[in-house]
């Protein structure tokens, strides 16, 4: 692996410079698109789904805690496996209880949901140690709906918003080949006793995802700090505060 160039002090601050300009105009583009996440539509999810946890059998509007928010991983984990994916693995290895607190304080919940039976969730989730919330949405339409648990058989094959024949025609056919799990971040927004889907990513989508304020900014509320946008408006195009990023 090659390092980087050796230089004189002067040569690495003008270098570090003109980067840093490149810098400001990834977080102010970064702060717009932001925004516009804030601003779209949303759709009322009608369907019953149901889930399973230690806790007994729950609906999707019982996901949220009490919350307004709700963010739900879907863990790929699928029935015939005995562990969940390593890549999910990881990155729920890396969610602390604090990150969870944090997301609470702006009425947000966090929770997994994988299409295994709950037993082998309960299983796996000893032997890594963890405490988040994990949902089996095994028997539920749930992981076809929102185009994780990807099966012909069950739904029509539709990937990262690609049907079947954007699929072929972007070359991956490979996804076509039988059923499959892939990963994904939805959000939801609680309007009383009506349940909004307001959000998902999926493949590299995911890849940046960290702390809470990453995962706050993919949903409809944002951070809810006083120098966001309010939804709806539009006398700040960026929805952030020019101090943040100047």
């Amino acid at each position: 692996m090659s390092l980087p160039e050796i230089v004189t002090r002067e040569q690495w601050l003008t270098a570090r410079k003109e980067f840093l300009a490149r810098e400001k105009a990834f977080t102010r583009a970064r702060d717009a698109l932001n925004a516009e996440r804030r601003r779209l539509p949303m759709v009322r999810v009608d369907k019953e789904y149901t889930f399973e946890s230690t806790q007994g059998q729950s609906r999707l509007g019982d996901l949220f805690a009490g919350q307004r928010q709700l963010i739900v991983q879907h863990v790929m984990f699928d029935p015939s496996w005995e562990d969940a994916c390593p890549g999910c693995t990881a990155g729920v290895d890396e969610t602390p209880d604090a990150l969870l607190n944090h997301l609470r304080v702006r009425d947000t919940e966090f929770v997994l949901v994988s299409r295994t039976p709950l037993e082998k969730i309960e299983k796996y989730r000893e032997r890594r140690g963890w405490s988040i919330p994990w949902y089996s949405s095994f028997g539920s339409d749930f992981n076809y709906d929102f185009h994780v648990s990807l099966d012909p058989a069950k739904a029509p094959v539709e990937f990262n918003y690609r049907d079947e024949a954007e699929l072929r025609r972007a070359g991956m056919e490979w996804i076509l080949e039988g059923p499959s799990e892939q990963p994904g971040v939805s959000c939801f927004l609680r309007d009383g006793e009506d349940v909004f889907h307001t959000y998902s990513t999926f493949a590299r989508g995911t890849d940046h995802l960290g702390g809470s304020y990453a995962l706050l900014d993919l949903t409809a509320l944002g951070r809810q700090e006083a120098w966001e946008e309010p939804k709806g408006r539009s006398d700040n195009p960026r929805g952030a505060d020019p101090t943040l990023t100047s």
